[in-house]
């Protein structure tokens, strides 16, 4: 089964600006919920708790 999935224009270009060459939308998102699942959180650069 294949969803779609509808973003804006705005986080389209996030997106763009992030992924890496070669690498399509699809892939980065894939990967972005990959790293969530398996570490719970998004890691940013200089964040701690």
């Amino acid at each position: 089964m294949i969803n779609t999935l509808e973003i804006d224009d705005d986080l389209m270009d996030r997106i763009e600006s992030h992924r890496d060459e070669g690498q399509s939308p699809e892939e980065f998102v894939a990967e972005l919920v990959a790293m969530y699942e398996t570490e719970g959180t998004f890691l940013q650069e200089g964040y701690s708790e």
